[in-house]
């Protein structure tokens, strides 16, 4: 029905001929827009707990995290800011954590930061670690080449109490 001379042709084209043009290249135009979709997508905004929320549970996420609130439980993110209002009870680990509030329970992170305002009650194990004058402080702090591996870094027992009732037995 159509020739190759004839859609190639300059001047005076049928309607069959602009139908068929837009036709060929539609297909081509959602594998583009699909190719544009699996590009790398930007980094979503932290997520915001607000001071009047209370959390009772673990959360997790690859992501970011800005606590305002109480969390009674473990946090993993990839940045964890604590807010000055904001309270947390229980482990935290996160690639980077800046501390402005209270945090009572173990710290785990790459890069920990503890600012003017921060109270923690509990152990940093920390990669580096910055602290602040006038942050308030109680726990041991520990530097560790990987502190998110959480389970080669537990103490080991010396042979104490798990070799006494073995003797005794």
């Amino acid at each position: 029905m159509f020739s190759k001379s004839k859609i190639n042709e300059p001047g005076p084209s049928t309607d069959a001929a602009k139908s068929a043009a837009p036709a060929a290249p539609a297909p081509a135009a959602p594998k583009q827009s699909e190719f544009k979709a699996s590009a790398p997508k930007a980094k979503p905004p932290a997520s915001l707990l607000s001071a009047d929320l209370h959390i009772t549970g673990n959360m997790k996420t690859t992501g970011d995290i800005q606590v305002e609130g109480t969390v009674e439980g473990d946090i993993r993110a990839h940045l964890l800011t604590i807010g000055e209002s904001a309270t947390i009870k229980g482990e935290v680990i996160a690639d980077d954590v800046v501390i402005n509030g209270r945090i009572v329970g173990r710290v785990r992170g790459l890069k920990v930061r503890l600012t003017s305002t921060a109270r923690v009650e509990g152990d940093i194990i920390h990669k580096t670690i910055a602290i602040e004058s006038g942050a308030h402080f109680e726990g041991s702090v520990q530097r560790q080449d990987d502190p998110l591996n959480s389970g080669g870094n537990k103490p080991k027992p010396q042979g104490g109490p798990a070799v006494a009732p073995q003797q005794n037995g």
